[in-house]
């Protein structure tokens, strides 16, 4: 007969309820009796009933990790990267349920039976109505990405602006001023905010602007590829290109060696993200570091805090953004 919670905690002498959450890690029980009740249940080869644990504690045991979408935009490597650092954080507590937003027709199956909390990796602000839904339905909730003004959720975001004008300023230091962008999906924040960055690097130095130099991407290698294959038409050609991500970067940097070209030799070509290949690539990307993972980790012991404490609490916390320098950039006469 399989051992239960009850009998842990008639051996311990203790509630069931101080058994479920020394069980579950909970940081409401000191150190010294979560120890020595998860020493017990160890001794005791105890194996949690999850479908009995939901049922007594009103609890499904699933967490949701929703991204505004998983088609076109999110790269293998921001999946990754997000993914990795909550299930780093909820271990074997919690089943991890990932889904992209614009999968759903409805949100009829989000309700508290179904998740006991839910990230929002938020891309773009066409998944609002989704934060409200899950919000008005007092889902303990956090939203990573994209920064939420106008409703109390705790809120974790990267400090992208800022990151791009470093590295579009690295550039004009190293004695760029024909700067081209390829940027990434038109519509996702990150997209918008890594433009500004550019913008105000390039106005702060009082670098032209040029419209021919702007390109559009999708924050895949292809995109990439083709947006770097039509700068390269351009005359003059750019001396630098900005890559809003660093899977796009990669893409560039094929199209300008099938031109017998080299990089940084002919043209500079800088990324945004620093993904696990940027540095190991030929030749190592300069890049700005977003630490993703670690967002998606803060943001998971965030939840759990949530879901424990059962408080809906507003709180924006900015991830800061780090320059990467690598060998992707020549320094041209001129330098700043």
């Amino acid at each position: 007969m399989s051992v239960t919670i009850k009998d842990i905690a008639k051996l311990a002498n203790v509630s069931h309820t101080t058994v479920s959450r020394a069980l579950n890690d909970s940081p409401l029980i000191n150190q010294e009796t979560k120890e020595r009740i998860q020493q017990l249940a160890a001794s005791l080869n105890y194996t949690p009933n999850y479908s009995a644990k939901s049922l007594v504690l009103d609890r499904s045991y699933n967490l949701g990790l929703f991204f505004s979408t998983l088609h076109t935009g999110t790269s293998a490597g921001f999946l990754y990267e997000a993914v990795k650092g909550v299930n780093d954080v909820i271990k074997d507590q919690y089943n991890l349920i990932v889904r992209g937003i614009d999968d759903y027709k409805n949100f009829q199956k989000i309700n508290r039976k179904s998740y006991d909390g839910i990230i929002v990796m938020s891309q773009s602000s066409i998944d609002q109505p989704f934060i409200e839904y899950v919000a008005e339905r007092e889902i303990p909730l956090v939203v990573l990405n994209r920064q939420i003004d106008s409703m109390p959720v705790m809120n974790l975001i990267p400090d992208d602006q800022r990151g791009a004008y470093r590295i579009v300023e690295y550039l004009i230091t190293q004695g760029h001023r024909n700067i081209a962008i390829i940027e990434g999906k038109e519509d996702f924040k990150s997209t918008q905010a890594r433009r500004d960055g550019y913008l105000e690097a390039m106005h702060r130095y009082r670098v032209t602007v040029r419209d021919q130099y702007k390109e559009h991407g999708n924050y895949d290698v292809e995109s990439g590829y083709s947006a770097m294959a039509r700068l390269l038409k351009l005359e003059p050609a750019p001396t630098a290109v900005f890559c809003c991500n660093d899977e796009m970067a990669l893409g560039a940097i094929k199209a300008i060696h099938e031109k017998q070209l080299s990089v940084p030799g002919d043209i500079s070509v800088v990324g945004f993200d620093d993904q696990l290949f940027s540095g190991f690539v030929s030749p190592a990307l300069t890049t700005v570091r977003r630490p993703i993972e670690e967002i998606s980790r803060e943001g998971a012991v965030k939840l759990l805090s949530l879901i424990e404490n059962k408080q809906v609490k507003k709180e924006t916390i900015f991830i800061h953004t780090e320059l990467v320098i690598r060998d992707s950039v020549k320094t041209i006469a001129g330098g700043a």
